[in-house]
């Protein structure tokens, strides 16, 4: 399984997030929310205007939770 993240330059969640997947080994896509779509897009997964969201075939996690990262990788 692939996951999308969706982050911004400026977001240190975003590197705490995309630090623990890759020392985890989870295989991710980069999202860039950089235009005012992706922003559109992130408020309709999530129903907010905030990053990171981790988005897998079946959930989206916003922010850094580490359990629910964690059993991703399981």
């Amino acid at each position: 399984m692939k996951l999308k993240i969706y982050t911004t330059e400026i977001c240190p969640e975003c590197k705490v997030v995309k630090s623990y997947l890759k020392a985890m080994n989870i295989d991710f896509d980069e999202v860039l929310v950089n235009t005012p779509e992706l922003v559109e897009h992130v408020i309709s997964l999530t129903g907010q205007r905030r990053v990171p969201v981790i988005q897998t075939d079946s959930d989206v996690i916003v922010g850094f939770n580490q359990d629910k990262i964690k059993s991703l990788a399981y």
